[in-house]
């Protein structure tokens, strides 16, 4: 038996996201239905939607090359960078796109005329692009609209410890 070779679209769905939730995932700035004579013509173009957020942060590869889908990722998704940009250590990664970084501060006590350590914990979204980060590395993260009751902060650089 003769195999049949496979339709142009199949590639499409192979280059997307992989699918795991219930509604399908898709970029909304991208549109995938294009005719397969106009997609042959000009050849395999990559089919993503990617910017630069500024600031002098560069967009990561995986951003540009990988298959995730998330919307609110600021180099893939309907997010912008504006206000402060910080920088923590990541302390906890147990929840789905989201991290926990530390932020460690002097506070100065006039009575004693000496400096206290403290520190805030804040939660931040860390996009599938950054898939190389552990425990204990420092990131940088931008001010962004809320994202959820305590997410206001996105990462957009890794400095990798050790």
């Amino acid at each position: 038996a003769k195999c049949k070779p496979f339709p142009v679209f199949f590639f499409q769905i192979l280059n997307m996201a992989e699918q795991t939730e219930r509604a399908y995932q898709k970029q909304p700035t991208i549109f995938q239905n294009r005719k397969a004579a106009l997609l042959s013509a000009k050849g395999k173009r990559n089919l993503r939607y990617t910017k630069n957020v500024g600031l002098g942060f560069k967009t990561p590869r995986e951003a540009m090359e990988g298959g995730y889908i998330d919307k609110k990722c600021p180099f893939t998704g309907n997010v912008h960078i504006r206000g402060r940009i910080l920088s923590g250590v990541v302390l906890k990664m147990k929840m789905m796109r989201t991290i926990v970084i530390r932020r460690d501060y002097l506070h100065y006590v006039k009575k004693y005329n000496r400096f206290e350590k403290r520190h805030k914990n804040m939660s931040v979204h860390c996009s599938p692009a950054f898939r190389d980060l552990i425990v204990g590395d420092v990131v940088t993260v931008g001010e962004c609209r809320p994202l959820s009751k305590t997410v206001r902060f996105n990462v957009i650089g890794i400095k990798k410890t050790g």
